[in-house]
């Protein structure tokens, strides 16, 4: 920021609010050049973690959070917070109540990419976290401090950015856990710098000795997975301290997630279990923790570059048969998604797709926008009253969020996309690029009003129970047996709406019936994936257990004259 523009910024702080403000620093010692970033002030009302890790939209009391873009910002020079920053869930500091608050400043640091479409922006680079801009390594942030605010006393605050988050230790190769990373040159192009795909593989038992064995590939899709994890050699730890999962109202759930981990582990090892090769991919990038495995606009030819270059690498090294008969795909959430997306993309590649709990998979129910018909993505349409349209819920119906809540805090977060979380990424990876080189909007992000000529993008692009609908010509005969979705019928936001859509036209289609299943979990929250014996809390653990025999299965059905379907069968 240039001294004339935080000059202008101080004298309106001043002008708009002289009573109550922050101001950041930071020093030489971070950095001896000007930084770019998010500057995010957080004020906790409790002390039970740092401020940072405080900050949620579907919490009765989070933290309260503020930020601002600071370009070219200086050591020494001070960044302000007045009464105009927006903040979530209070809009503005002279909106905060008295009290006794826990202070802590955080800079999300960016940089810049010249792309090869030819615009220049800023954006954090992933730093091997998975985009989390409480925990990016490089991030500059404060010591908490304990401050009594009033926002109508006269004066400053004064925070000063004293700690850099340290970079993350790679994990570990074991002897059945191999962590693999390759440059890609589609997004090495895409993005004009060295652009990385990783995965984790976890070999199937006897790959070692079994050199002659070449074997089916499955992906299971999800969020950045550091390592693989629900992968445990030993048994539960007999010291391990009991935890209390809030999500799932439960008491030692830390001590459960080991057993079910060392159960996969003497599964994946016994005598009965198929033998693949099962991977999970690293594509965290600039907007996300993952990419949606498709190609954007925005974001990259991710899905090219996965299909492309990782997979087939990934086979070449570990002996994978390498035909899209052997490979499959499952996952749940946003790794729904993606199964169904990339079985859809690219039918010839994949031989079934398992998606649970799949994030909107129709726009018509973006979860309860309808981005081609809804004025507004925050409000019911009408003239007379103004209801919220909910977010979150759980099983009775209680909501916890509204749609306008969780896009706020991603506007306290970042501006033009860039907040890193789940609304953006979705608009990041949907949208066509704006004049100014970041994603177009589908609706205000403080107003929540749509954009028609944004929503008809996505619907060409990137709305699967449209595309489904126009290419079944096409694509059908490509599809047939390949398609499970699995929803709960009570998902906590809302996707069991979209699933219907998808559902009404597949079950219609003919010339050829898509021959697969969509089923839905009674009360069922987020994420459900199509075991009707378990709550959520346990079959969330198991989805390999429950969809590899399945593939298994399929693939032996379905494999070509003269395919190997003996040497990986020991």
């Amino acid at each position: 920021m240039s001294r004339m523009r935080l000059a202008a910024v101080c004298l309106l702080a001043a002008s708009l609010n002289a009573q109550s403000r922050f101001t950041v620093t930071f020093s030489f010692a971070q950095s001896a050049t000007p930084l770019d970033g998010r500057l995010l002030l957080m004020l906790a009302p409790s002390d039970k973690s740092e401020p940072r890790f405080q900050v949620a939209p579907d919490t009765p009391a989070p933290a309260l959070i503020f930020g601002i873009d600071v370009d070219g910002w200086k050591p020494g020079q001070a960044a302000v917070f007045d009464a105009s920053v927006f903040g979530f869930p209070i809009r503005s500091l002279a909106q905060v109540p008295p009290g006794k608050y826990r202070a802590q400043a955080l800079l999300h640091r960016y940089e810049i990419f010249r792309r090869s479409d030819g615009h220049a922006v800023k954006l954090p680079m992933d730093r091997g976290e998975g985009q989390k801009w409480n925990r990016a390594p490089g991030n500059l942030f404060s010591t908490p401090v304990a401050i009594d605010f009033d926002p109508n006393k006269a004066g400053a605050q004064v925070i000063a950015l004293d700690k850099t988050i340290p970079p993350i230790e790679p994990p570990k190769d074991t002897r059945y856990i191999k962590h693999v990373r390759i440059q890609s040159e589609r997004l090495t192009k895409f993005w004009g710098r060295p652009m990385h795909l990783g995965a984790n593989v976890l070999l199937p038992e006897g790959w070692e000795s079994h050199t002659g064995a070449r074997y089916p590939l499955v992906i299971f899709h999800g969020h950045f997975p550091h390592t693989f994890t629900g992968f445990r050699e030993t048994p539960p730890d007999p010291d391990l301290k009991p935890d209390y999962s809030e999500r799932f109202k439960m008491h030692g759930y830390n001590r459960i997630q080991q057993e079910y981990a060392y159960q996969f582990y003497k599964d994946w090892t016994g005598p009965n279990f198929p033998r693949v090769i099962l991977i999970e991919i690293q594509h965290a990038n600039p907007y996300y923790d993952d990419s949606y495995a498709v190609n954007s606009a925005n974001v990259g030819p991710y899905g090219d570059a996965i299909v492309h270059e990782l997979i087939p690498y990934l086979e070449k090294r570990f002996r994978g048969l390498g035909q899209g008969w052997s490979r499959s795909l499952y996952g749940g959430s946003t790794g729904g998604w993606e199964a169904l997306a990339a079985q859809v993309f690219y039918p010839d590649d994949f031989n079934g797709c398992y998606a649970a709990c799949p994030d909107p998979i129709d726009f018509r129910a973006y979860t309860l926008v309808n981005i081609y018909e809804h004025a507004n993505a925050y409000y019911m349409d009408s003239k007379f009253k103004r209801t919220p349209r909910p977010g979150k819920r759980n099983s009775l119906g209680e909501v916890s969020a509204t749609i306008e809540e969780q896009n706020h805090l991603e506007l306290a977060l970042g501006t033009r996309s860039r907040s890193g979380e789940q609304w953006d990424i979705w608009e990041a990876v949907y949208s066509p690029v704006g004049a100014d080189g970041y994603p177009k909007r589908i609706f205000d992000k403080l107003t929540g009003t749509m954009d028609r000529e944004v929503a008809g993008y996505w619907r060409e692009h990137y709305d699967l129970g449209y595309i489904l609908k126009r290419d079944w010509g096409r694509i059908g005969g490509k599809l047939e047996g390949k398609i499970h979705i699995y929803c709960g019928d009570m998902d906590s936001y809302y996707l069991n709406n979209a699933v219907y859509l998808v559902e009404e036209f597949l079950k219609s289609a003919r010339d050829p019936y898509y021959g697969g299943e969509v089923e839905y979990g009674d009360r069922a929250e987020h994420c459900w994936n199509g075991d009707h014996t378990r709550p959520n809390a346990i079959s969330r653990l198991r989805y390999h257990q429950m969809f590899i025999p399945r593939i298994a299965e399929r693939i032996l059905k379905t494999a070509p004259a003269g395919a190997d379907v003996t040497s990986w069968r020991y």
